[in-house]
């Protein structure tokens, strides 16, 4: 029997023949290709290991960061193109808590039924905590800064100000992110080089292979991701959700599930650094990396779009999400129950974002 992974794919050819053949409702149109976008994600995440156990550490870490959150980006700009900012942003937050808070959790809670306690190591987690606590505080700046002009502090023409400082954060951020890769691969790359049993890691599919799953799936990602796009607005409205919680809880559990479910296999391997890095690791990508490049790439399309969040919940998600962390990582270690509780301050945020007030019919 072909593995589940395998059977998910048939989910692609399903949307498309829903959206071109049957004329489906969006709803219908919107999850299968929600799922699709997901499924793909994962072949895509393959690929990009496979390549990098033949192209070293140096290059697999820039091959890393180049695709580990190709869906979430692809699905983002498509998002924005479609004139849907206030979603795209929601998603940015819930990418954020969806790998820190909801994938720590889950991982922390199933590789705790077989260890009562489990070590990270504390230089990387450590690193990771307060990078993720500094970029939490530079997507907050625009949103302060936003706050100082309302209350009669702050320059004129509040919305160019916003947007010219985004583009400066998302500038910083991007350097940061680079100095981060040189940090962390480079100059210390043995204090951070994981301590635990790697397994059998090695590349089992030809080079060939790799790059065409990589190729094929980044595109069918783009055509799945663009069928999302244009059932959103009609999916959110037949469901009475807001443009909030569709971003924070729908598009981004679809743009993080390939690292989610990672994230708990190697939690039961014992694993809690790597799923540390593939947590928290990716919560900072979406910080440093794809946030601002939607901040440009919206310039580029003539849609621009600010970092400042005009839901207070954002902030606070974000926020909460970082000091959990770092609160986490502290004692170099994890047990079913701080995943738990990690889990249940994701489904209140979860139920908070759910009443904010739903996208209008008219």
């Amino acid at each position: 029997m072909p593995p589940v992974s395998l059977l998910l794919l048939l989910l692609v050819p399903v949307s498309v023949a829903l959206r071109v053949l049957l004329g489906a409702d969006s709803i219908w149109v919107f999850l299968s290709a929600a799922a699709a976008v997901a499924a793909l994600a994962e072949w895509v995440r393959r690929a990009t290991d496979q390549i990098a156990e033949r192209a070293g550490s140096a290059i697999g870490g820039l091959l890393n960061v180049s695709f580990g959150s190709i869906a979430e980006l692809i699905l983002a700009i498509l998002v924005l193109a479609g004139g849907h900012a206030a979603v795209v942003q929601a998603q940015v937050t819930g990418s954020i808590i969806g790998t820190s808070l909801l994938g720590l959790g889950l991982a922390a809670m199933a590789g705790g039924m077989n260890h009562p306690r489990q070590q990270l190591n504390k230089e990387t987690a450590g690193l990771l905590s307060t990078m993720l606590l500094l970029v939490t505080i530079a997507l907050l700046v625009p949103a302060i800064f936003d706050l100082t002009e309302h209350q009669g502090m702050g320059p004129r023409g509040a919305a160019i100000a916003d947007e010219h400082l985004s583009l400066a954060v998302s500038v910083v951020l991007l350097i940061l992110y680079g100095a981060n890769l040189v940090y962390t691969m480079v100059t210390h790359r043995d204090m951070f080089a994981s301590d635990e049993h790697e397994g059998d890691a090695q590349a089992a599919w030809p080079l060939s292979r790799s790059l065409a799953v990589l190729v094929a799936g980044t595109v069918a990602i783009a055509g799945e991701a663009e069928l999302v796009s244009d059932a959103l607005e009609s999916t959110a409205r037949v469901l009475h959700l807001s443009p909030a919680f569709i971003g924070v809880i729908l598009l981004a559990l679809v743009g993080t599930a390939a690292d989610l479910f990672s994230a708990v296999v190697f939690a039961r391997q014992n694993r809690m650094t790597m799923v540390f890095n593939i947590c928290i690791g990716s919560a900072i990508q979406v910080a440093l990396v794809v946030a601002p490049i939607l901040v440009l790439a919206s310039w580029a399309m003539g849609r621009p779009m600010n970092l400042v969040f005009g839901n207070p919940l954002d902030l606070m998600a974000v926020g909460g999400a970082a000091f959990v962390i770092r609160a986490i990582a502290a004692d170099g270690e994890t047990t079913w129950f701080e995943g738990l509780l990690l889990v249940g301050v994701y489904a209140l945020l979860g139920a908070a974002f759910f009443f904010v007030a739903p996208m209008p019919t008219g």
